[in-house]
């Protein structure tokens, strides 16, 4: 069965707003209406996952530790109905529980206390690199294509053995400079400016393993066997095979 690509939500969607502390949804929800952010809120985490499936939210502010179900199962469920973007805002802040918050598919995370004009960057700045264009450098009827795996950055989509991948808009960026860079290693510092842009927020130094990670298993990509991304020890990635770039058949 072909798996197809979420679309981005609209961009007049809600944020969601999910936490079981009232003050903390109405300071959220204060600032994010201030930038002409329309916002829903949910205090719980079976509701969060009943407003994501109805409002389709451009991105999720979320809460870990909340009654009914918790935030990471949150996130997983989230992630199984598509690529919605979410912030994680925790009390929960220690280094193990953000990398973990990573790994499960969030796409920043925030311990509380929080300042709330930073969660304001951190939400503009998640929405500008997921809504905007993937990839500008590619000629626009360019393909990517190593062995089985072909890569079309201008249509958002991905095809592994005829068989097309829903990765989220970060992991397409991360998968297109790894192809893009003809073979040569890049360091996590350089993927991090690929796929999240230079200078946008705190991201943890680590956090492009933990993408890797979750590329490399939507690909059937063993990292003992890379056959698409390699590991370099002491620097960072590069694609573990040859890469074509190939006109795109119309």
């Amino acid at each position: 069965m072909t798996t197809m690509m979420t679309l981005v939500a609209a961009p007049n969607a809600p944020i969601l707003v999910v936490d079981d502390d009232p003050k903390i949804v109405t300071l959220v929800r204060t600032y994010l209406e201030r930038e002409r952010y329309p916002v829903v809120t949910a205090a719980d985490g079976k509701s969060a996952l009943r407003a994501i499936e109805e409002h389709q939210p451009r991105l999720v502010v979320l809460d870990l530790m909340l009654p009914e179900l918790d935030g990471l199962s949150v996130i997983r469920r989230a992630r199984a109905l598509g690529e919605t973007p979410i912030l994680v805002l925790s009390a929960r802040g220690s280094t193990g529980d953000r990398i973990l918050g990573l790994s499960e598919g969030a796409d920043d995370y925030l311990p509380k206390p929080f300042s709330p004009a930073e969660l304001v960057v951190r939400v503009r700045t998640i929405l500008r690199r997921t809504e905007r264009p993937v990839i500008e450098a590619l000629h626009a009827d360019e393909q990517l294509v190593s062995g089985d795996l072909v890569v079309d950055p201008r249509r958002h989509e991905v095809y592994l053995a005829g068989r097309q991948i829903a990765l989220s808009a970060l992991e397409l960026r991360l998968l297109v400079a790894l192809l893009d860079a003809d073979g040569r290693a890049l360091t996590r510092d350089q993927l991090l400016d690929a796929i999240h842009g230079t200078g946008e927020g705190d991201v943890l130094d680590r956090a492009i393993d933990v993408y890797v990670k979750r590329l490399r298993e939507k690909l059937d990509d063993d990292p003992a066997e890379p056959r698409f991304v390699a590991t370099v020890r002491g620097v960072g990635y590069r694609a573990a095979g040859p890469v074509e770039r190939r006109a795109r058949v119309r």
